[in-house]
């Protein structure tokens, strides 16, 4: 039996098990990547404009219904669980999947939610979810933590400033954009097709995560979320992010362990499988270790998001220092194991390096998140008696 310790909390619930219904999920989301994703589509998709399919983007919509299984039905949702989106984002992760999820899925969607109900915000949720149009998120943060301070963008009615690298933001059709007024910031939804709006597309390493800046000069917005509310409707959409996020760095780095465990037992050298060697068993098994611990705390992150049952800036923060450093290691790694081959613009090891590069730039580093991780249980916690067990 465990060692029980006196200063633990009572424990009121347990964490969700996966069911039938996840499976089945996983199923499906994996199949439709295997057919419309994957390195080949991808290599076309970097050379197209915009750089997914919109055909295939409705139809993960409409077809599939996983661009809104955390919106309730009410808004036209399928009032599924952050945990099912995860598990959908995890498969479409680990197909290198194209297509505006970041701005979408990981942030514009779960700010329309929280946000209080409007004609604004009703008739963009609804359209995000089916897949007709997709969104960018232009809001500052640092480190996934929301500064209004940091806030360039100012006006109410019409918006006025530059905001820099938006993720998504080159093909957009709405952007919401936190923007500072009299009264505090405000979230707000801009057509990306409207006069004054001006979006300069940005060279970036990941061909399949475009970026771009935005200028507004006196565009006209649309309310989403006022000053009494704006900051915790971005709070919580980065938060849900974040954990997001790191299911997707989590289901790529599955699929590069896979594929190194595949090539190490068929790549011969001195007549013995690569696999057979230390040194490669080694590198494969730490990655194990690393891809494990960076899928129980992503799990956990959406899970306690979901239940709020934990700390929602601690939970995402240590998802993404786990999930970030993870899928950059096991990225580097697959390379080397790959040896020559894996170096090669022909071979798609290289596609996931640069994903997982850019990714953990993305919403803070790893070491940026550790650092707010610190903050919040070190640096602002009252001196604890040490543990004590109790021997039972």
């Amino acid at each position: 039996m465990a060692e029980e310790f006196t200063d633990q909390p009572e424990r009121t619930a347990e964490e969700f098990v996966f069911s039938d219904e996840h499976a089945q999920l996983r199923s499906a989301v994996r199949k439709f990547g295997t057919d419309n994703f994957g390195e080949a589509k991808a290599r076309v998709q970097m050379e197209s404009e915009p750089r997914f399919d919109r055909k295939v983007w409705q139809r993960l919509g409409t077809e599939l219904g996983v661009l809104g299984l955390t919106v309730p039905e009410s808004d036209g949702g399928f009032g599924g669980t952050l945990v099912d989106q995860a598990i959908a984002v995890e498969e479409l992760g680990a197909a290198l999947a194209t297509g505006p999820l970041f701005g979408t899925v990981y942030l514009a969607i779960p700010a329309l939610v929280a946000a209080s109900a409007g004609a604004a915000r009703d008739e963009l949720l609804g359209a995000l979810v089916d897949g007709t149009r997709t969104a960018a998120f232009a809001v500052p943060d640092r480190a996934g933590t929301f500064d209004p301070a940091a806030v360039t963008v100012t006006g109410t009615e019409r918006l006025r400033g530059t905001v820099e690298r938006v993720v998504d933001a080159d093909a957009a059709d709405e952007i919401l954009v936190a923007a500072s007024g009299p009264d505090g910031v405000a979230l707000y939804a801009v057509d990306a097709s409207a006069q004054g709006v001006q979006r300069t597309p940005l060279v970036t390493l990941d061909l399949t995560r475009p970026q771009a800046t935005i200028k507004l000069t006196d565009a006209p917005a649309r309310l989403i979320a006022g000053p009494d509310e704006a900051e915790r409707v971005i709070t919580h959409a980065l938060h849900v992010g974040s954990a997001l996020l790191a299911a997707e760095q989590v289901g790529a780095a599955r699929h590069l362990l896979d594929l190194s465990v595949d090539y190490a037992k068929s790549r011969l050298q001195f007549g013995r499988p690569i696999g057979s060697f230390q040194a490669v068993k080694h590198r494969l098994a730490e990655g194990m270790v690393d891809l494990e611990h960076a899928r129980s705390a992503t799990y956990h992150a959406v899970w306690a998001l979901g239940d709020g049952s934990d700390d929602p800036a601690l939970a995402a923060g240590i998802a993404q220092a786990l999930a970030s450093a993870a899928f950059s290691r096991i990225a580097t790694d697959t390379i080397q194991v790959h040896g020559g081959i894996g170096f090669t613009w022909e071979h798609q090891a290289h596609l996931y390096l640069k994903r997982a590069t850019t990714d953990a730039a993305l919403l803070g580093s790893a070491e940026a998140h550790r650092n707010r991780v610190a903050e919040l249980v070190l640096d602002t916690a009252e001196p604890k008696a040490p543990r004590v067990a109790t021997g039972s």
